[in-house]
């Protein structure tokens, strides 16, 4: 897949207005999920979360799962293989998170505790109320770890892909329309066909770098989560850099890590059979089996 650096950002995949043309950015004819994740109105709904109407989908039956995409430019249907293969047996509550895709911007500053109050606004639409796995990608992931830290009745386990601890200033840059337009006019065109304020996406873009490179996420939030964690990173992850994906291992109750070889932070597009086979071991796992893998320390003899 062709990586598309904008400032510190990268876009990875994204999605169009209808199922043929779904595809990832700059990809050309390569096929997706005939699923358009983020976009199929025939299962769509909205929540109003505090300012914003939040948009989100609902596929399949069985023990739920609530699925949060990448930010900036990702959308549910950079996770569309995986979907797939998941709603199989779970019921996935697919959403697009606030200024990405059909959901609103609001007009209150972004936080992450927004970001959780927003998809537990979703899960009390569908009076989803019981402890819930996760599974999120970069931003998504992030947010699942805010879930988990401030709300822990809510959360039963957590897939994370591509984060781990975070430094102010690791984000920095602009991420500018017209320069994603350079790139992929359709893409652009088709976006703007589907969010509700186009007029807003720069502002939101903005909003959204600033956001990021103030991101201090460490010990705070990780020695709050008690749930079990999956932490997935690939090892050419220079968004959520392997280093850091071990630090957030070593602060974490009960996790488990999977390095994905020759995978950049998509590891669940450059080398899926491996990020897949980690991620259907941990979501089918009993509960009482998710034990918490042994925190070794450098050189330890124990």
């Amino acid at each position: 897949m062709k990586k598309f650096f904008v400032g510190a950002l990268t876009a990875a995949l994204l999605f169009t207005s209808s199922a043929d043309a779904a595809r990832y950015f700059t990809q050309g004819d390569a096929a997706g999920s005939s699923t358009p994740y983020g976009d199929n109105l025939s299962v769509g709904n909205y929540v109003t979360a505090d300012d914003a109407k939040i948009y989100y989908e609902v596929y399949g039956a069985g023990e739920p799962i609530l699925i949060l995409h990448g930010g900036g430019v990702g959308s549910p249907y950079e996770l569309g293989k995986i979907l797939d293969e998941l709603r199989d047996g779970h019921k996935l509550i697919v959403v697009s998170t606030r200024g990405h895709g059909r959901s609103e911007i609001g007009h209150s500053p972004l936080t992450y505790k927004q970001k959780a109050d927003d998809a537990l606004a979703v899960l009390d639409a569908l009076k989803i109320d019981k402890p819930i796995q996760i599974l999120g990608f970069s931003d998504g992931a992030y947010t699942a770890y805010e879930i988990a830290a401030l709300y822990p009745e809510r959360v039963e386990r957590i897939t994370a892909i591509g984060a781990g601890t975070l430094q102010a200033g690791f984000f920095s840059g602009e991420l500018k329309i017209s320069d994603l337009e350079k790139f992929d006019k359709k893409f652009i065109d088709e976006q703007k066909k589907i969010r509700p304020e186009p007029e807003r996406w720069q502002e939101f873009c903005n909003a959204y770098m600033k956001f990021w490179s103030e991101q201090n996420i460490g010990e705070e939030t990780f020695g709050k989560i008690k749930c079990p964690v999956l932490l997935i990173v690939g090892d050419e992850d220079d968004h959520a850099p392997v280093i850091t994906v071990l630090e957030a291992h070593q602060m974490l109750a009960n996790s488990r890590l999977c390095v994905v070889p020759k995978a950049w932070h998509t590891a669940f597009l450059d080398n899926y059979d491996v990020t897949w086979a980690a991620i259907r071991q941990f979501v089918n796992a009993p509960i009482e089996t998710l034990t918490p893998s042994k925190k070794v320390e450098y050189n330890s003899k124990s």
